[in-house]
């Protein structure tokens, strides 16, 4: 999950683009001193969530464009639980927004 997560915040600041080849399964477990099985588990689940594609040439291949309407069906459950667990600790709205904007900032103040 680290490596997943590593790898969609590298989308999210730009550090990869849509297009962009992500290196071997071997190369990453080898450059990252990992487990290639790991890497592997990774590359599923980014693709399964539809932030990279298979390509049996290229290898994985960033594909965010792809499955925008799933991601927001995710998305929309996930906030569901922080914004409960925000609200079970007092947590305002105003709050929430700010935590929001500062967030998306990190990102370049996506729209």
């Amino acid at each position: 999950m680290q490596l997943r997560n590593q790898i969609i915040l590298g989308i999210a600041t730009n550090r990869f683009h849509e297009g962009d080849v992500l290196p071997s399964v071997r190369q990453l477990a080898d450059t990252i001193g990992i487990n290639m099985h790991t890497v592997n588990k990774a590359y599923t689940v980014l693709k399964q969530e539809g932030f990279v594609k298979v390509d049996r040439r290229k290898g994985a291949v960033i594909a965010v464009d792809e499955g925008k309407k799933q991601a927001m069906l995710e998305t929309r459950e996930d906030m569901r639980v922080l914004l409960a667990k925000a609200s079970c600790k007092n947590i305002s709205r105003e709050e929430v927004h700010a935590l929001i904007d500062e967030i998306y900032e990190e990102y370049g103040g996506l729209e």
